[in-house]
């Protein structure tokens, strides 16, 4: 069977160059005479790995010195808990709420302090980003949070909040080296690997060193303390080590496609087809506010359920892969992530237009 163009939200389309890759070194990396999946996280090969790993991420963000690239396990949903464990040194934090995940964070949060949730756009079914340019960010809040890209509702902060000099904390899982970022504008950015980077398993944290303290909260497990796995290269206890090859073989194709800034230029030529498509087609409209669409997910409707799964059931047919929505908002989603053709997209594109003569 040939591949299918898969729009699946996360584990999601990888690129063909990194998967033919670590096919061809499965049973033999690099004259080892065994596969990563067999070798000792101690090895000097799997060293060398994991530091290529972090150089290429570190070049290709920019991260300053003054940043740790920690290499850890448990999923985004871990850091929910590992975040104010580490951080909530007054037992206090304001959460932006603009998602499903966003939301989950914050109720795992409320286990080790106060917190203040504001701003909302939970009103409209997170169909759009709240204003956050004067917000009541709490004073004795110990950091902000947000979900920078929302995987579900196809959100994305086109602008940061303005936290008035708290330190930010966002979870950047499904737009991850989507585009150029300024590090220095947040205290922690972090996220699941498996929509746009690599397999699931890994979830990368990149920590300004004053964030790094042992002062945590009382009873945070050794393996929840940022300073065990920094101190430790993220080799504390045994790393997902496969997980982090396939990782550090898409930051090589990154930069070998032109670094984020060619990253975004893609995505938003990709992103336009699908949604100048949706703009004017007159039986499937996009869900969310133009201004805070994501380049990554993109959910559209037709406003008949019947239709949506007849839409989703012919479009697999077709080859085009895990189109249905989430349950939350109905319909379809299609993410498009770094890996996702130019061509996918326009295949979609063309069976939506086909779909919609055949159907209205």
């Amino acid at each position: 069977m040939s591949r299918v163009y898969n729009f699946s939200a996360g584990p999601a389309v990888l690129p063909e160059e990194v998967l033919k890759e670590a096919a061809a070194e499965m049973l033999d990396y690099n004259g080892t005479g065994m596969s990563v999946m067999e070798m000792s996280h101690r090895s000097k090969a799997f060293e060398e790995i994991i530091t290529t790993a972090e150089q290429d991420i570190r070049d290709l963000m920019n991260i300053p010195d003054n940043y740790k690239v920690l290499f850890l396990q448990g999923g985004a949903s871990q850091q929910f808990a590992m975040i104010p464990m580490n951080l909530m040194k007054n037992r206090v934090a304001d959460y932006i709420i603009t998602g499903q995940w966003a939301k989950k964070a914050a109720k795992e949060a409320e286990k080790y302090g106060k917190v203040n949730r504001i701003a909302s756009s939970e009103d409209k079914t997170f169909s759009y980003i709240p204003d956050c340019s004067d917000l009541p960010v709490s004073e004795d809040a110990d950091y902000v949070y947000i979900c920078e890209n929302n995987t579900i509702y196809g959100t994305k902060f086109k602008e940061l909040p303005n936290t008035k000099g708290k330190t930010l904390v966002a979870d950047v899982s499904s737009c991850f080296l989507s585009e150029p970022v300024d590090v220095t504008k947040y205290g922690i950015i972090y996220g699941g690997v498996q929509k746009n980077i690599g397999p699931a398993g890994v979830v990368i944290v990149i920590i300004r060193e004053d964030l790094i303290t042992e002062d945590v909260l009382p009873g945070t497990p050794t393996m929840l303390t940022y300073k065990t796995h920094a101190d430790a290269k993220s080799l504390y206890n045994t790393p997902p080590a496969y997980g982090i090859y396939i990782c550090g073989k898409v930051f090589k194709w990154i930069k070998s496609m032109g670094g984020l800034e060619a990253m975004k230029e893609r995505n938003e030529k990709k992103a336009k087809v699908l949604y100048d498509f949706l703009d004017q087609s007159k039986l499937f409209k996009g869900t969310v506010e133009k201004k805070d669409r994501s380049l990554m997910n993109v959910p559209f409707v037709t406003g008949d359920a019947d239709l949506d799964a007849k839409f989703v059931k012919e479009a697999k047919a077709a080859g085009l892969e895990n189109l249905k929505g989430h349950r939350t908002v109905g319909g379809m989603r299609a993410s498009i992530y770094n890996a996702m053709p130019y061509e996918g997209v326009v295949a979609l594109v063309d069976f939506m237009k086909k779909f919609e003569e055949e159907n209205l």
